[in-house]
């Protein structure tokens, strides 16, 4: 087109022809690009509702498991193996990916993640991986070798298409290109492709992920889901009103089966309570598929139940055992209320508090006082205000509908007065010029209850016969430091007026923090 002698339009025309083709190349990669972005958001939509579908696989077995521990129970925790690691692989994917288009305003402007660079700088260092590449690597032999250990060993097709899914080549991570030639298995598949082509193989190993791990639940529950209406399958609870009882009162609860089911009665019933006999119409009932008891709560302590529930099937006794324990405890007079490292609060600070009443709920009791806020459970948090005392009062609704009401009173007391400290160290220390120059100038409480951090905002330095020195911060300052070089060895300097706060509570005034002596050895 541009050999022989051409005319200035011919040329012209043959510029253009250029540039046209040029166009056509580029919109093709443009569409290429997009149809990338297309594929990796379609992958990233099935992920996501394979996620869910997992979830459900997964919480399948961990019923079967509660219902059958001993087939169940080693599934269950194979299962959570591949879920962590799963999870942990697809997370190590998903920030490479935002990290890639962090850049990017647009998230699905794909025409322009046309780039190669990224994943050539953070994988590669010449011919060799980089600290990136081989932590790439890695993460996916990790991955893949949690799962085959975890995978039960009959499942030999779930292996086999995790080993397909996540090879990395032959034994020394090779794989060979068109022409035959062998070349390390991230430069084939990452190096040189364009961001976009990159974030969509990503996505398509995500979905990976997310089958092999669909695949591998759904393998163990079809592999294990025999009988249903088997009696084996299942188990004994204590349902109760609640979980202590007060002494002569009488015993509400009954023993059900774990699957509850008003069809399915006992033939006959062997229990014990206390390692006395109970006898059917007079310590229980067999009615709408459980065994209802009527017994006495008893005396104080813990009172055990066991036996079997006895069921006929295909002709033969199938035992149910059941063993449970409840506890009777005294009827209370009194709340209790403690704090739970002194018996004084302080002012300033959030003091832990544990407020209960033995033998009523946690959240049957209602405590109240000036600065107290409730945690959860019997944990408070008591952070009082103005006065020298504070009185805290619980309310509690007994089980039997009455109510009880104990007022505790606690004296507030200031926080005592933080030292000073030079690198740590209070009172009178030695030290060399240099070492006091860079040093930090710090408040602590010394035998304190309480785990503050207190942070120093200003302090003074005098050194024998020059003017104090005002430092703003915790450090010394130029002005700190020129006076620091006109001090002469055996000096003693004085570091007083420290200011310092709590940084939580910046509100509260500390006392004034005692001073630190410093000689200077040089």
């Amino acid at each position: 087109m541009a050999s022989g002698k051409l005319s200035p339009r011919q040329k012209m025309i043959n510029l253009m022809y250029l540039v046209f083709i040029a166009m056509l190349a580029l919109n093709m990669s443009k569409e290429v690009l997009t149809a990338f972005g297309m594929m990796k958001e379609k992958f990233e939509f099935s992920n996501a509702e394979m996620t869910l579908v997992n979830q459900q696989f997964f919480d399948g077995l961990q019923i079967k498991a509660a219902e059958n521990p001993d087939k169940f129970g080693p599934l269950l925790e194979q299962a959570n193996q591949i879920k962590i690691a799963s999870q942990v692989y697809f997370d190590y994917l998903e920030g490479l990916k935002t990290s890639m288009t962090a850049k990017y305003e647009d998230k699905q402007d794909y025409e322009r993640m046309d780039r190669t660079d990224y994943l050539d700088q953070l994988f590669f260092n010449g011919d060799n991986y980089s600290k990136e590449g081989k932590e790439f690597i890695a993460q996916l032999n990790a991955f893949k070798a949690t799962l085959n250990g975890a995978i039960p060993s009959n499942l030999i097709n779930v292996l086999n298409a995790l080993k397909r899914r996540f090879s990395t080549g032959d034994s020394e991570g090779m794989v060979q290109n068109r022409e035959g030639k062998n070349i390390p298995w991230l430069n084939y598949h990452y190096e040189g492709y364009p961001m976009v082509s990159s974030l969509a193989s990503f996505a398509q190993l995500q979905s990976d992920i997310k089958v092999t791990e669909q695949e591998a639940f759904k393998g163990m529950l079809e592999g294990q889901l025999t009988s249903e209406l088997s009696m084996t399958n299942y188990t004994t609870l204590l349902e109760q009103e609640k979980s202590a009882f007060y002494q002569g009162e009488a015993f509400s609860g009954s023993i059900v089966l774990g699957r509850k089911d008003a069809t399915t009665r006992p033939n006959r019933v062997e229990l014990s309570l206390d390692g006395r006999p109970m006898m059917e119409g007079k310590d229980f009932v067999i009615e709408d598929g459980k065994v209802r008891l009527t017994i006495s709560a008893g005396t104080p302590g813990d009172h055990e139940i066991k036996g079997n529930l006895i069921f006929l099937q295909d002709g033969q006794e199938t035992k149910v055992p059941v063993q449970s324990i409840f506890a009777t405890i005294t009827k209370p007079n009194a709340a209790v209320i403690s704090a739970d490292k002194m018996n004084v609060v302080y002012r300033g600070l959030p003091n832990p508090m544990t407020i209960s009443i033995p033998g009523v709920a946690d959240n049957n009791v209602k405590a109240s006082a000036n600065g107290l806020s409730k945690l959860s459970g019997s944990k408070y948090l008591l952070s009082p205000t103005s006065g020298r005392e504070v009185a805290i009062t619980a309310t509690g609704k007994l089980p039997d509908g009455k109510s009880i009401e104990t007022t505790t009173s606690f004296r507030i007391k200031e926080i005592p007065k933080p030292q000073g400290t030079i690198r740590g160290e209070s009172g009178t220390i030695k030290m060399p010029r240099n070492n006091l120059e860079i040093s930090t100038i710090g408040a602590v409480l010394e035998d304190f209850d309480f785990d503050l951090d207190i942070a120093v905002s200003e302090f003074k330095l005098k050194i024998p016969g020059q003017p104090s020195v005002v430092v703003r911060g915790n450090k010394f300052d130029a002005s700190a430091k020129a006076a620091l070089k006109r001090a002469s060895r055996g000096d003693l300097i004085q570091i007083f007026d420290i200011k310092a706060y709590i940084t939580n509570n910046r509100s509260y005034n500390l006392k004034t923090v005692t001073s630190v002596i410093v000689e200077l050895v040089n």
